[in-house]
């Protein structure tokens, strides 16, 4: 597996996703502090730190382009008006996390989002267009009719993923594409860490029965 890859684990399926790296593992005193303080340079490098992270969290659960922008410019107001709240006891990043995931809730409960798979475009060159599985599908060495295959892979892993419980879905996510760790998904969930390895291996053996349900 190359760096940047992760990888699902689902007895016997090998599901393996380009993840970007992005943000700090460790939260940035100096920009909590300048925050804290007002400066809204420091906002705006917020924003620029860690847009890619918010938006792709975002657009992985939702599917939709508008709505996860949306939801980001949402989420990063959100962490401006209440950064004073935060006291260091898990990571920036996982802490955005959390504001994402909660605004990805508060959107599905009051629009009551529409499944809209067939708009998931596997062709967009953003950030979150960067989900491929594995065997190298989309390489450059990759006939057309190679590529075409890998294509019709990710639709059906789109879809397959689309359709867990919510709960899985968002547990999956974040371990598997990512690349959280348990005790990460655990602050970001405010869940023990039990009833997250739970929903994590519930996700994955629906995924895998769902894709091999779709002869994937």
């Amino acid at each position: 597996m190359s760096a940047g890859e992760t990888a699902i684990a689902t007895e016997g399926l090998c599901i393996r996703f380009d993840a970007e790296s992005v943000g700090s593992n460790q939260p940035d005193a100096k920009l909590v502090t300048r925050l804290q303080d007002g400066d809204r340079l420091a906002y705006e490098l917020l924003v620029s730190e860690y847009q890619p992270l918010v938006y792709g969290l975002a657009y992985r659960l939702l599917g939709d382009v508008e709505e996860s922008r949306d939801i980001a410019q949402e989420t990063f107001l959100k962490a401006w008006r209440h950064i004073g709240t935060f006291r260091g006891e898990c990571t920036l990043k996982t802490w955005l996390y959390r504001l994402t995931l909660n605004q990805v809730s508060n959107h599905r409960r009051w629009w009551r989002r529409r499944r809209r798979q067939d708009t998931v475009s596997l062709d967009e060159t953003h950030v979150t267009s960067g989900i491929t599985i594995s065997d190298r599908l989309t390489s450059s060495e990759s006939s057309p009719e190679q590529n075409a295959l890998g294509r019709e892979r990710q639709r059906l892993l789109l879809v397959a993923l689309d359709g867990l419980k919510p709960d899985y879905k968002v547990a999956v996510v974040l371990r598997d594409i990512e690349d959280l760790n348990y005790d990460e998904i655990a602050l970001a969930l405010e869940l023990p860490l039990g009833t997250v390895k739970s929903r994590i291996a519930r996700g994955r053996d629906e995924l895998r029965k769902r894709l091999q349900n779709m002869g994937f």
